[in-house]
């Protein structure tokens, strides 16, 4: 199990918590392909990706993974450090957070010292780099140097080493001939004090060797090299400087690792011994086309961090050949778009602003997730869509899947492969027009959504004609004007976010600036626009739809949630209103989701609701919205952010996943659909281990079918709960609770306590078919 720690040394005794063990109900899906920085160390190789890290055995080439589900905190890693003395990784951040994950006890140890330093400004608080020597770490910071003691895990000093003790840049520092160097940008130059002096923190007691730009200085052995920003390598002795390399492009990283120095730069590594005689050079070969980040060795072999492949491993006697090494994942951690169903995720990247404005246009693949393995299609292999965003899987081929692209048309996949790019040339799909560059071409797709008998629905912005309809079987394309109620679909930006389909086979469109939009081919070609505040609306920009079990229509909006709780009268009453939903909160009666950025908006089997939001994470409301029964957070759970990009339920497991601009992440929920019949019922988590919070997670029993009896006893017989199907309904207080195809149980027994540790007999009974099953639980407190 690992927890999260946070350490606040501000206060005479340190103040820890323990966090969370996620594991059980959460999953990490990060990708490890752009390699921040790399260590080494006990056989490992340590591997730091944008807010992940992987470790690499070395004698066994296994593969563990460190995410916020194991504790980390999903901010932007700059640099690592594993200490072989202290059995620890130290993890700096961006924003100057300190993580150190321990061997012996698999602990995160959290360190806000630099975070919450009030007297550094933000941008300053950059970790650049760790110096471990005699037990201390010595940290490189935009701001200067701190010290970490490594056997106390506390803080020390901190050095403002600039004129009369400013504040400046320090790339590096390395210890040689018991002195401290510091490499610093901003032409602060190099500087060095005596390492044992107890008077670190005089700004007197650094000596400003030579001037300039410096990113990188380090010891090896008895000598002591150092970068400069013109490229140039140096050898230091006796503190002057040496001219020996100018390379290409400056480096990217300069480590010495037992008793070599590893010079990288984008496109070669170097390793040089300590008397800077060159041992080995890697450069990119056509099949490993990337750029390279960061680099370390073991006995044998060069590993090397990449921009676009994970870790490169290749021998350091014959670097010709190489291996890729990293996890599987999606290609990129800014996900944008999920569709799931039936353990099958697929995942987009593309985006646009606030303003549904697609520039500058990315150039990026997508990602499926298939059972457990993740295949990426790269930019390359994808006709040249660019800003690909919704994504729509037919319902009657599971293996048909189109992905928008909000400048390029529209992209059919059949079978893993991109197969065809429809655009103006060869569909319905038109592009809009600017009067002063009639010949120029975007093409911007936003949502799209297959109906019930298997036509695609999508939306374009920007032209008159921005609904079509199409029919992959026959191939046959139909366009829907809105002029009757936007006169200008260039001028008006409709900028559509979301499209929903009702049980009568109604659109439901939201908009940019004319919220939201309900048309209906079979009901007369019935086309009518719901906005404004004299319809209840907090702002006509509208980013979420949904539509519930009980065909109520929920809607996000830029300021706040809506619900139009009577869909079935829209077109005919001219007085239609979206309602607010009011909650007691403390006995104060308020809007749920008062001007909160609503980013989407899902329904599970149960009929509950999962809000994503701007800012304030993630929400599961009960199916009327009074309950919150959630709010995950990047304090409370594994989000590497509150930004939510965008939800998606797999109904059939009752895993929700969550795309985030820091990556994706899925939660065992439950609340899936009911199923046909107990074939494929299952328990989880399985055992229950003593870190697990039964009472308030509960334990799923996923996969039932509609109509159920379920009884809990111990292994003598002795029941211990009990529920029915439409009797012990969710959220009414019982023990053990149903919910769709879902049962939750608390993991209390008839007397209202905790069961004690054993195995437990789950008997399944389906009222209706007479079909059986047992299923066990292992409980450990």
């Amino acid at each position: 199990m690992i927890k999260r720690i946070i350490l606040y040394l501000f206060c005479l005794f340190p103040l820890i918590h323990s966090g969370q063990d996620f594991s059980a109900l959460w999953e990490g899906h990060f990708s490890y392909y752009n390699i921040k920085d790399t260590s080494q160390g006990d056989n490992k190789i340590f591997a730091a990706a944008e807010n992940a890290i992987f470790v690499f055995d070395t004698t066994t080439n296994e593969i563990e993974e460190i995410t916020t589900v194991q504790g980390l905190s999903g901010e932007i890693i700059s640099t690592i450090h594993y200490s072989e003395t202290y059995g620890l990784l130290v993890i700096g951040y961006e924003n100057g957070l300190m993580e150190i994950v321990f061997n012996s006890d698999d602990n995160v140890l959290s360190v806000v010292d630099i975070l919450e330093k009030a007297t550094i400004s933000p941008d300053l608080k950059k970790i650049n780099h760790f110096n471990e020597y005699n037990g201390l770490i010595y940290i490189s910071t935009n701001y200067g140097i701190s010290v970490y003691d490594l056997e106390r895990l506390e803080f020390g000093d901190t050095y403002f080493i600039g004129d009369f003790g400013s504040q400046i840049p320090v790339r590096q520092t390395a210890i040689y001939q018991d002195f401290i160097y510091a490499a610093c940008f901003g032409a602060s130059g190099v500087k060095k004090a005596l390492s044992t002096s107890n008077n670190l923190i005089d700004y007197q007691q650094w000596q400003t060797l030579i001037g300039g730009n410096w990113s990188a200085i380090e010891s090896v052995n008895d000598k002591l090299y150092a970068v400069r920003g013109n490229r140039n390598i140096y050898s230091v002795i006796n503190d002057s400087f040496i001219s020996l390399i100018n390379y290409n492009t400056l480096p990217v990283n300069v480590s010495g690792v037992n008793g070599f120095l590893i010079v990288t730069i984008a496109d070669n590594v170097f390793v040089y011994d300590s008397n800077f005689n060159l041992l080995s050079q890697v450069s990119p070969t056509s099949e490993f086309q990337t750029k390279f980040t960061s680099a370390t060795i073991d006995s044998e072999y060069i590993y090397i961090g990449t921009e676009t492949l994970g870790v490169l491993k290749t021998p350091i006697n014959n670097p010709t050949t190489f291996e890729e090494i990293h996890p599987q994942g999606p290609l990129l951690n800014n996900s944008f778009s999920l569709e799931a169903q039936n353990n099958n995720v697929w995942v987009s990247f593309g985006e646009y602003d606030l303003f549904y404005n697609p520039y500058p246009l990315n150039r990026r693949g997508f990602s499926h997730l298939n059972d457990e393995d993740w295949i990426n299609t790269p930019f390359e292999d994808v006709f040249g869509a660019v800003s690909l965003n919704d994504i729509a899987i037919n319902p009657f081929n599971n293996n048909q899947v189109f992905i928008s692209s909000f400048f390029s048309g529209l992209l059919e996949v059949n079978d893993e492969i991109p197969t065809i790019l429809y655009n103006q040339t060869n569909s319905s799909l038109e592009s809009l027009i600017f009067p002063n560059n009639p010949n120029y071409v975007d093409i911007r797709v936003g949502p799209s959504v297959f109906d019930r008998n298997g036509l695609l629905w999508t939306v374009t912005s920007r032209v008159d004609s921005p609904l079509k309809s199409y029919n992959p079987s026959a191939n046959q394309w139909q366009s829907y004007s809105f002029t009757d109620i936007i006169p200008s679909g260039l001028d008006d930006n409709l900028g559509f976010g979301d499209m929903v389909i009702g049980s009568d086979g109604t659109k439901w469109i939201a908009s940019y600036e004319q919220g939201i939009i309900g048309f209906n081919e079979n009901n007369g070609m019935a086309l009518k626009k719901l906005k404004d505040e004299a319809n209840n609306f907090p702002s006509n920009y509208t980013t979420a739809l949904a539509i519930d079990n009980r065909n109520r229509l929920w809607i996000g909006t830029f300021r706040g949630l809506r619900v139009l709780y009577n869909t079935s009268n829209f077109f005919t009453d001219d007085n239609v209103q979206v309602e607010e939903i009011i909650i007691l909160e403390d006995g104060t009666a308020k809007e749920l989701l008062f001007q909160q950025f609503v980013s989407d908006i899902e329904v599970d089997g149960s009929n509950n609701k999962w809000v994503g939001t701007i800012g304030a994470g993630l929400f599961y409301f009960s199916s009327d919205g009074q309950e919150t029964i959630f709010h995950f957070t990047q304090d409370n759970s594994p989000l590497p952010s509150d930004n939510i990009s965008d939800v998606s339920i797999d109904s059939s497991q009752g895993v929700v996943y969550i795309a985030t601009e820091r990556g994706l992440v899925s939660f065992r929920a439950g609340g899936s659909s009911v199923s046909d019949d107990l074939e494929n019922a299952y328990v989880y988590p399985n055992p229950v281990r003593p870190g697990f919070n039964i009472v308030d997670e509960k334990v799923k029993i996923s996969g039932i079918s509609d109509n159920v009896n379920i009884k809990i006893t111990d292994i003598e017989g002795n029941l211990v709960a009990e529920a029915q199907s439409r009797t012990n309904l969710r959220y009414n207080g019982f023990n053990l609770e149903i919910a769709g195809g879902t049962a939750y149980w608390n993991g209390k027994n008839l007397a209202n306590n905790i069961v004690a540790s054993g195995v437990y007999l789950v008997m399944l009974s389906d009222l209706d078919t007479f079909e059986t099953k047992v299923l066990k639980i292992m409980v450990v407190r």
